[in-house]
């Protein structure tokens, strides 16, 4: 199990791309390379598991790793749960579970979620309403969600613009609109015992992300998917401020390197008492582990 009183930082968002590094393509190279392009990624084959592993324990901070099942909407396979928490369960002293199930799978998808909980003890799910083509709001989710807060479960979602599938033709048929953080009020209204996340600085939404985690205390914001170098002047200074409990580190790895990142917000006009709060101790409270 991770040692939380010895790494140095949390990434909350780390995306396991590659559990087995080989694979039939379906035209997801295709999505992966576009994106490593857009964001300077150095690799030229996503990181396997393992290599996630090692570059983490090397860099001294634990991470919160997940698929990303959007076969529905993408026609894209899926990496298996359970392949990916075979992996991560071998590398548990840096990686910390999290899955990924498309909410349109209904009752399916409910009875998943609830044996990787039970079975596997998996602490949260990260859902892309853009990639999956939903609204989170939509009330199809719901016995999902209902799964997640019984059982403490966080719920993480992509929000905003990010980079994925930019550049493609029709931006690769993803819809930008499902993923207004304003979605999440609504969900944080009716599971106020269920902790969300919402993923990324929420261009062009920034000001309804920042709201939403004001005003509902289930609410927090990870930075992941931006260098903080080109963090909005207004999200700097919530986080410096009255969200300095909300604010999250996140890399969005592959795409964006921790070291990267974190090298880009020691130059960013964070306040000393603050940086903890984001690297390390928010995350902990999140977790459940402080």
């Amino acid at each position: 199990m991770v040692d939380f009183s010895k790494v140095r930082a949390i990434d909350i968002h780390t995306h396991a791309e590659e559990p087995c590094g080989c694979h039939t393509d379906d035209g997801y190279d295709e999505l992966q390379s576009t994106m490593a392009q857009y964001f300077g990624a150095p690799w030229s084959h996503p990181p396997t598991i393992p290599e996630t592993a090692a570059h983490y324990r090397q860099m001294n901070i634990a991470a919160v790793i997940f698929p990303v099942d959007a076969e529905r909407e993408t026609g894209y396979r899926r990496y298996s749960n359970d392949e990916v928490l075979e992996q991560v369960a071998q590398h548990d002293d840096v990686l910390i579970p999290f899955a990924s199930i498309d909410p349109w799978k209904g009752k399916m998808a409910v009875r998943e979620a609830r044996r990787l909980i039970e079975a596997h003890g998996v602490r949260g799910f990260k859902f892309h309403p853009t990639m999956q083509g939903f609204f989170p709001n939509d009330r199809m989710a719901y016995p999902f969600y209902e799964v997640l807060a019984e059982h403490g479960c966080t719920a993480l979602f992509h929000t905003g613009q990010t980079g994925v599938g930019s550049g493609m033709r029709s931006g690769n048929g993803m819809r930008l609109k499902y993923s207004n953080p304003m979605h999440l009020d609504d969900v944080a209204v009716d599971f106020p015992d269920m902790n969300i996340i919402a993923a990324h600085p929420s261009f062009p939404w920034q000001e309804e992300a920042l709201s939403v985690a004001q005003h509902k205390p289930n609410v927090y914001i990870d930075l992941s998917g931006w260098s903080p170098k080109y963090f909005p002047p207004i999200l700097v200074k919530y986080a410096n401020s009255i969200l300095k409990k909300k604010m999250l580190f996140g890399s969005d790895w592959p795409m964006i390197a921790p070291e990267k990142w974190l090298n880009a917000f020691d130059k960013a006009e964070f306040k000393d008492e603050v940086r903890p709060l984001i690297l390390k101790e928010n995350a902990m409270r999140l977790l459940g582990v402080s």
